[in-house]
């Protein structure tokens, strides 16, 4: 039975779609919750698989969440042992970092529903293949990510160049939210901090206008979250446990 370690950062930001998939498949889950116990030293040895949820903090915060920085030495402790990984928001900037590349502001902060067009090479991709050429898909974010040293970007946004990369052929990069579903975007916009945020882009993002349109675009989403998260699972089933890669 494969087994996945899951990294979280705060109690909101959860696996929403991937939950129930994984749990179909027989995957065990084990959470890492990082707000409960910011100095706590995890090892991923003897898991298959690592998901790195998003989390309302900048990769570079060390100082004020030390844990950061033991994620960083996860991620690259679970590269050696040739580990599945995917990041979501922040665990994509984070898998970023840990290979070396930068993690700086977005030009505006993406909050709701935005067009995602895959590369040439996302079209070839495992995962990013199920998308058509322009996806209505949820975003949450203010910072963005470099493109680590050789890895392949598979999907872009208007006013977010970098939206998802491979590294390696088992390690992926979303700056995006295709785990959401209904009760998880409805959580985020009533989260208090979350409507802090909202209230100081002055204007800039209307809550009422998301709801109406995760009406229009939740089904599709959940469709292409099925498609995209089973391949990682098959990653996870599939992966290959000699560590072939050098530390980092």
């Amino acid at each position: 039975m494969a087994k996945i370690i899951v990294i979280q950062h705060v109690a909101y930001e959860i696996l929403g779609t991937m939950h129930a998939l994984f749990k179909r498949q027989g995957m065990r889950m084990k959470y890492i919750n990082f707000s409960r116990d910011p100095l706590r030293q995890v090892s991923v040895a003897g898991y298959d698989g690592m998901v790195i949820l998003g989390g309302p903090m900048n990769a570079d915060q060390v100082e004020i969440y030390p844990h950061l920085d033991t994620e960083i030495a996860m991620i690259q402790e679970a590269m050696t042992l040739n580990m599945p990984i995917l990041g979501i928001c922040l665990g994509a900037q984070l898998i970023a970092k840990a290979n070396g590349a930068k993690v700086t502001k977005n030009n505006v902060k993406e909050i709701g529903w935005y067009d995602i067009s895959p590369t040439e090479h996302g079209y070839h991709d495992p995962f990013i293949k199920h998308f058509k050429a322009s996806e209505k898909i949820f975003q949450w974010h203010g910072d963005t990510f470099a493109m680590p040293k050789d890895a392949v970007l598979l999907a872009t946004g208007q006013s977010c160049q970098n939206q998802a990369f491979r590294l390696r052929n088992n390690i992926y990069g979303f700056q995006f939210h295709l785990e959401v579903d209904e009760p998880i975007i409805e959580r985020w916009l009533t989260v208090p901090s979350h409507v802090a945020e909202i209230n100081k882009l002055k204007g800039q993002v209307h809550p009422q206008q998301i709801r109406e349109e995760t009406k229009n675009y939740i089904k599709q989403s959940k469709q292409l979250s099925h498609h995209v998260f089973n391949e990682f699972s098959k990653l996870v089933g599939h992966r290959e446990k000699s560590p072939h890669f050098p530390s980092r």
